[in-house]
């Protein structure tokens, strides 16, 4: 078995102002708690070493996240960590609905580790947000999103699919950490997908399968 810390970030807090869809009918702090939770019980009961690093419900400060985190690092080894933080995307901040879709990772930039366990979860959602992909284009012909949107989102700038960002929780952590954007707050099709049974579970098995995938390759 691996000997692999996997530390789950749920990004936000309760006390965080907007980061919710336009009819609150998606909390994106309650949501991202939920999808930890049950991404962490799925790896444990693999066998794995999984741990919530935010069990608070109000908004920790990055500073601490990465804290954390780094104390995880100093005490088994930083080749011995990885971090994935799972959040809500949205295409504004105006409490309106939106017509972007789609699910995306990030890392830091420049080539690391992070890169390698982010095309993994990648891999990973291309196969598991099936329901999500084939149903895609009729919502999209039907206006739920524009013609500028895709399923499963990617940069592949410099040949793998991440998004790069200079996010606090990547550039602050000294393990290889991504940051997943699954599905967008203000999109109303996003949401009734992210809502469903069929939407939570198809996020949760997406992050279990990359990661599980990653562990695997390090052998």
């Amino acid at each position: 078995m691996s000997n692999i810390v996997e530390l789950y970030d749920a990004g936000h807090g309760e006390d965080t102002l907007g980061k919710c869809s336009p009819d609150r009918r998606l909390l994106e702090y309650k949501k991202a708690r939920e999808l930890v939770r049950d991404i962490v019980a799925k790896r444990r009961a693999m066998g794995y070493d999984a741990r919530i690093l935010v069990p608070e419900e109000t908004d920790v400060p990055l500073k601490e996240r990465c804290r954390r985190v780094n104390e995880v690092c100093r005490k088994v080894g930083k080749n011995n960590v990885i971090m994935v933080s799972v959040h809500c995307n949205a295409a504004g901040a105006d409490g309106k609905w939106k017509s972007a879709g789609g699910w995306c990772v990030y890392t830091s930039p420049g080539q690391t580790k992070a890169d390698v366990l982010a095309t993994h979860i990648w891999n990973a959602a291309n196969v598991h947000l099936k329901p999500y992909i084939d149903r895609f284009p009729i919502l999209k012909a039907e206006g739920a999103y524009d013609g500028k949107q895709v399923p499963i989102r990617a940069d592949w700038s410099d040949g793998d699919p991440d998004y790069e960002a200079r996010f606090a929780v990547l550039t602050g952590t000294q393990c290889p950490a991504v940051l997943t954007e699954s599905l967008f707050q203000d999109n109303r099709a996003d949401v009734d997908f992210l809502l469903s049974k069929v939407g939570h579970n198809a996020i949760v098995d997406l992050h279990v399968a990359g990661v599980e995938s990653y562990i695997k390759s390090l052998k």
